[in-house]
């Protein structure tokens, strides 16, 4: 027994010590509970809504192009409900923390805390908390396991929602190596064919080489990347004056392009990590592509959607944790046009990077920079 009380006393002294040093208390794992779960809940139920609302918007063209149920439940929407969670994850939050916080405020709970003294600074550590927890898995989510779904949502939707897609394209040049410029006349993505090939190389800026050849053809079914193969070619060797030719009717070779440099299908951007993007960008930058626009935007909007977790979240608690005597209307009103004037201007500005010559860093930061400046407005507001 004197064993066992010593024990006991021993914990105790322990666990008294962890909880008053530990930065986060009862009171804070309450609030973050809520937060939370009043996240997750939110998603579930206008998710829902959403899927119902764009099957109910899309029957026809499945039934018109005979989409396989199982692709439509597993290919689409499997993958459709973490994408648009994800995308619109700034709005859930903003309507988490007016309706929970509205709620604590109307039960007269923020009166309670601020009446023990506690700051209205204090008050924001666990929703800060809450807010960098919904950061990491955001982000998280959005640079290394949606893009993977988002492979068959894609392809899915190129198939059968859009009215076209293209397959072809035509006068392709880009750089597949230092000195080496290809040329393609035209390209049909469909068979993975090339007309009208040509093959520069270059040294000191001057031609030291060139192929041509009719026809170029990737070898899918090679377990070598970059494998194509060459039809009717010529080869020329420029040597000084003189200059060696030879043809044949098929060379296999290896040329550092894809099919996928040449056509790019709407949302591909949305199918690569982040790692993936990074390595993709500096690729196309160095090849000198010029419509690489949409995928930088993606790059730099991904932290950029992340980090507004923190700054809807300050700007939500100080327009609700004041008690107002017709409830939650006002708070849920402006919040829900903050956030959707939020969502909006990240749109805006995500065009004008694509169309227009802003950088997509700054275009995509943007919204954050402004929206920083009416947090800092709201906070000076907010109950002390």
């Amino acid at each position: 027994m004197k064993l066992r009380f010593k024990r006991t006393r021993k914990e105790n002294k322990y666990t008294k010590w962890i909880a008053e040093h530990s930065p986060v208390n009862r009171l804070d794992r309450y609030i973050i509970l809520k937060f939370l779960g009043t996240y997750f809940f939110s998603i579930a139920l206008i998710i829902s809504i959403a899927v119902v609302f764009d099957f109910n918007e899309h029957i026809d063209k499945f039934l018109a192009r005979n989409a396989p149920m199982s692709a439509i439940l597993f290919d689409y929407y499997l993958n459709f409900i973490p994408y648009y969670s994800n995308l619109f994850s700034q709005l859930f939050v903003f309507i988490s923390v007016i309706f929970f916080t509205t709620k604590l405020a109307e039960n007269s709970e923020i009166i309670a805390m601020m009446s023990t003294g506690m700051s209205f600074p204090r008050l924001m550590r666990p929703y800060m908390i809450a807010a960098a927890i919904i950061c990491v898995i955001t982000y998280t989510l959005g640079a290394y396991i949606i893009p993977k779904g988002n492979v068959k949502r894609v392809k899915f939707e190129n198939t059968y929602k859009r009215k076209y897609v293209p397959t072809y394209t035509s006068n392709v040049q880009l750089e597949v190596d230092t000195g080496v410029i290809a040329y393609i006349g035209r390209y049909e993505d469909p068979v993975k064919t090339g007309y009208d090939f040509r093959l520069d190389k270059f040294v000191n800026k001057k031609i030291v080489s060139y192929i041509q050849a009719s026809i170029i053809q990737y070898d899918s079914l090679s377990e070598e990347p970059y494998h194509w193969i060459l039809k009717n070619y010529q080869e020329r060797d420029l040597l000084g004056m003189k200059e060696n030719i030879t043809t044949g009717t098929r060379l296999d070779t290896i040329i550092k392009m894809e099919p996928q440099d040449f056509l790019i299908t709407k949302g591909q951007q949305e199918t690569l990590t982040t790692p993936e993007l990074s390595e993709y960008i500096d690729r196309q930058k160095a090849r000198g592509f010029a419509n690489i626009k949409e995928f930088e935007v993606e790059y730099w909007q991904r932290g950029a959607s992340s980090f507004a977790a923190f700054i809807l979240t300050s700007i939500g608690l100080s327009l609700s944790a004041k008690k107002r005597k017709n409830g939650m209307g006002i708070s849920l009103g402006i919040g829900l046009a903050l956030s959707f004037a939020y969502i909006m201007f990240q749109t805006i500005s995500a065009t004008f990077a694509i169309n227009a010559n802003v950088p997509p860093m700054i275009a995509t930061w943007i919204p954050n920079i402004v929206f920083i400046f009416i947090a800092i407005y709201c906070y000076r507001f907010a109950p002390k």
